[in-house]
């Protein structure tokens, strides 16, 4: 049996070329954009079970009128709905935002916090969320779990997980750090265009050698780690 202690590396490489051709995710566009960790907070969590466009539209229209967590206190509960119309669950995530101001004031002095332990003390921020927002907003490690996170490093074989949480405790312990900042983008990129959650593109995967959904008999030991 061949043993791929080392494709993590191979598989990062390759999947940072397929991130540069496909059109970037609407969170590291607004990191890109704003370098500002206010919005790439909002943005992510308005991401939340939302199309990259749909999240990208409200998005847009929600930063022309509020540029800062405090500005969230000048509008009402109801014009915040309408700018964040149809991102999935806006009359909830509307709520959440408009208690962020108080929070921020009482518990941060007016800062976004820049830990995950902090950040998810904000109403509809969860480890995902914090760590994307810990990542792109601080450029500081974090590893960052999604749907398509939890996925693929379960489809490739790399891991076997249950949970999106036990996913991020297992990178946390394996992944080579120096991946931790821009892993998730290749990846959630990588999953919208190729490795869909059903019927993925295996004919046209550029690691589908390394994948073991395509090498059954494949097993990823991840007791050795390939820093």
């Amino acid at each position: 049996m061949k043993r791929y202690s080392s494709d993590i590396n191979m598989v990062y490489r390759v999947l940072k070329k397929e991130f540069a051709k496909n059109r970037v995710p609407v969170v590291d566009l607004i990191e890109a954009q704003t370098k500002d960790p206010f919005k790439i907070l909002a943005t992510t969590m308005l991401s939340a079970r939302t199309k990259d466009q749909t999240t990208s539209a409200a998005a847009q229209r929600l930063f022309k009128i509020i540029e800062a967590a405090d500005d969230l206190d000048k509008i009402n509960l109801k014009e915040l709905e309408k700018l964040i119309f149809p991102v999935g669950f806006y009359h909830e995530k509307a709520k959440n935002l408009k208690k962020w101001p108080a929070i921020i004031n009482k518990r941060f002095r007016g800062a976004i916090p820049s830990t995950v332990e902090e950040l998810i003390e904000l109403p509809g921020v969860g480890r995902k969320t914090a760590n994307l927002v810990v990542a792109l907003g601080f450029n500081k490690p974090a590893v960052c779990v999604d749907v398509h996170v939890h996925r693929i490093f379960n489809r490739l074989g790399y891991l076997a997980s249950r949970t999106p949480l036990e996913t991020e405790m297992l990178l946390r312990r394996h992944l080579p750090v120096r991946y931790w900042t821009t892993f998730n983008s290749y990846f959630v990129s990588f999953g919208q265009h190729t490795c869909f959650p059903r019927n993925p593109r295996c004919d046209c995967c550029p690691v589908c050698r390394y994948c073991g959904r395509v090498n059954v008999t494949t097993k990823y030991d991840f007791t050795r780690k390939s820093h």
